[in-house]
């Protein structure tokens, strides 16, 4: 007797072949794939049946939900698992926070795959709330939760042999488990030395590494050269997919899709099924397109994921078409746990975990004290990018002070220490277009102290002091109207519904465009990223403006 018995338009990736069969599902597997002759009227009806969506590198914290609830909605668009690095929680909690959100993910019927953070902190040039040193790192790689080393984003000290990265990386082949990389605009000789070192030694079990930073298709074709998998990132803030999707036709094999960073509201649009109807609409042969948001991730990291085979956990999903991916139906061994753009996964209750120690600031302290200088460097943010230019304007200049100028769009961005009291850093960036109030997040890759910036002191003061007061949270601020998205857990997360927190973060994201006038796409998820050290050019830490080509603090 069979748990299920599922009809439809089987696409075998293997053999590159669709046919009508019957899947029968037993005990949460695979136990027979019976082709069949095909109906003779109303076939569309039946669906393609594929192997479940895998996003191949995500950090669930940047959906501001914890695990639970992003597989709640990532379900509808046929994701059945995700390879998770939880770096961000990992920054403000240490092993503590990798812990919780495995736990977290145990609690419903979705596959996550964590890695072991290996830049915990990100940097020496800013303050974190943890650290993970060798022996923390070898003990996540031991575990059977851990399937990777998660991404290696101090690749000058990989590229320097930096004895504390080495011994990383060599822990992780030592144990078969393969390496994740992030390696920006790296290209030539440097992009050759960086794939050798992620590459496990003769014998090792473990996969070469991947990169999902490449922003051109000549930076990810010398990584593919040099042996690297590449992933194509479409995520709320990060968006490669254009530059990269030429290189999927010839590369496929080696090639993966991920989101990276995703806001809820991005997410109730869709997740990977929307890359697929984007390449296929490319011309992209479909087997070609599947392999790579199904198979690869799979086979790379060894995830016990089903791929429509017999024995195989029955992981599939039945779409409508393969033109757009629309989800019918998403199985999670064997159990539906989506149906018709609808999550039957039920929520979940989730615990609290933190570590926010600051006080509240007054106007004062965002005080910017004019110096000498006709020029100062300006952060230039660029939509749909992390990394940032370097720009050198004159600033503005009223009662002695460096202010924002709204007629050029410079404007003060500030980082606020959330882990002590500390005098705060402050800076300028240019592009985000606010011409009232300010913005503030406790979401600040990769330490996630508490960032904002706006049109003047009173503001930006208001909106780190909602933050602060919430223990953490995204916040705007518009003359006497003030509205913040709580996020208690770690200062990166909530436990709320995820479906209404995509709507609030919708309001909210929509007050910072129509109100305060910002002209990016995603003003908070753009925000999260100008404290992000490891990407070029120009970034802002807790403890100053940062350099990143030459890495090293410059102010």
């Amino acid at each position: 007797m069979y748990d299920t018995i599922v009809q439809g338009h089987i696409v075998n990736i293997g053999q590159r072949k669709i046919y009508f069969a019957e899947i029968c599902v037993t005990d949460g597997k695979v136990r027979s794939i019976r082709e069949l002759a095909p109906p003779t009227t109303n076939s569309q009806q039946y669906g393609f049946i594929i192997p479940g969506f895998i996003d191949a590198h995500v950090h669930i914290e940047s959906s501001m939900l914890v695990p639970s609830e992003f597989a709640r909605m990532a379900v509808v668009h046929g994701t059945v698992a995700t390879v998770s690095d939880p770096h961000e929680i990992a920054n403000v909690c240490g092993v503590e926070g990798v812990r919780y959100m495995i736990e977290n993910g145990k609690t419903v019927p979705f596959k996550f795959y964590f890695g072991a953070p290996s830049c915990v902190p990100a940097t020496h040039f800013e303050t974190a709330g943890a650290t993970l040193g060798i022996t923390e790192v070898e003990a996540l790689l031991q575990g059977p939760d851990i399937k990777y080393l998660a991404e290696m984003m101090n690749f000058p000290g990989v590229l320097l042999g930096d004895p504390d990265v080495m011994q990383k990386i060599a822990a992780a082949h030592r144990l078969g488990k393969p390496v994740d990389g992030h390696a920006p605009g790296l290209r030539g000789v440097d992009a050759q030395r960086y794939a050798k070192a992620l590459t496990p030694p003769a014998g090792s079990a473990a996969a070469g590494g991947t990169d999902h930073e490449c922003f051109t298709a000549e930076e990810a074709l010398d990584k593919l050269n040099a042996g690297m998998k590449i992933l194509i990132r479409e995520g709320s803030a990060a968006k490669n997919f254009e530059a990269l999707i030429p290189l999927l036709s010839e590369h496929y094999e080696n090639m993966m899709f991920c989101s990276d960073d995703k806001h809820p509201d991005s997410l109730e649009l869709g997740h990977i099924n929307q890359l697929c109807a984007r390449a296929v609409a490319e011309g992209i042969d479909v087997f070609k397109v599947l392999q790579a948001a199904c198979f690869n991730p799979v086979n790379h990291y060894r995830l016990e994921v089903g791929l429509l085979q017999e024995g195989d956990p029955a992981d599939f999903v039945i779409v409508k078409n393969l033109i757009d991916f629309e989800v019918a139906k998403t199985y999670i061994n064997g159990q539906l746990v989506a149906e018709g753009g609808t999550s039957l996964i039920k929520a979940k209750q989730a615990g609290i975990i933190n570590n926010f120690n600051c006080s509240q600031r007054a106007k004062e302290d965002f005080a910017y004290p004019a110096g000498p200088e006709d020029m100062l460097p300006v952060i230039e943010a660029l939509d749909g990018q992390l990394i940032t230019n370097r720009l050198s304007l004159a600033p503005k200049i009223e009662n002695g002070c460096f202010v924002s100028d709204t007629e050029r769009d410079i404007l003060k961005i500030v980082v606020v220490n959330r882990y002590y009291n500390s005098p705060v850093a402050k800076s300028f960036i240019k592009n985000f277009g606010l011409t009232q109030g300010a913005i503030a997040s406790s979401v600040a890759h990769d330490s996630h102290n508490i960032i904002a910036v706006g049109v003047d002191d009173e503001s930006i003061c208001q909106a780190v002091n909602l933050v602060i007061e919430h223990q953490g949270g995204i916040a705007a601020i518009y003359e006497n109207e003030k509205k913040v998205i709580a996020l208690p857990i770690a200062g990166l997360m909530t436990q709320e519904d995820g479906y209404q927190v995509a709507a609030q973060y919708s309001a909210l994201d929509r007050m910072v465009k129509e109100k305060l006038g910002s002209s990016l796409s995603s003003p908070f998820m753009t925000l999260s990223f100008m404290a992000l050290l490891v990407i070029p050019h120009l970034k802002l830490s807790d403890k100053g403006l940062f350099d990143g080509d030459r890495f090293e603090l410059i102010a």
